[in-house]
């Protein structure tokens, strides 16, 4: 087995350990209001910053290609139309390789 694949089961399993700790120490406990609120808001953070940094991010630079940002743009238009996510990520891969086509 070559390194790069053990240390792929070494994160996986460190992954997977880090994830269990939460509902094994908190699995009979109530979050404190505070807390919840945050829990409840850090995954649509999370989910943002990602969109964000994959929609901008180049090698060491901002990118700021007109077809990705379109893309992303349609998304966020499909998404406030409450369409379905699948519609969601065809219309914006559609508009940005159309885009690129036309380009």
């Amino acid at each position: 087995m070559s390194a790069a694949w053990i240390v792929v089961l070494v994160v996986g399993a460190g992954t997977v350990l880090f994830k269990a700790t939460g509902p094994v120490f908190l699995g009979s406990k109530t979050l404190p209001p505070r807390a919840l609120a945050l829990v409840e808001v850090l995954a649509p953070a999370m989910l943002a910053a990602l969109v964000v940094t994959q929609a901008v991010a180049g090698d060491r630079e901002l990118v700021l290609d007109g077809a990705r940002l379109a893309g992303i743009g349609v998304a966020g238009l499909a998404v406030w139309l409450r369409a379905p996510l699948v519609l969601v990520m065809a219309v914006a891969a559609a508009t940005a390789a159309l885009l690129r086509l036309a380009l």
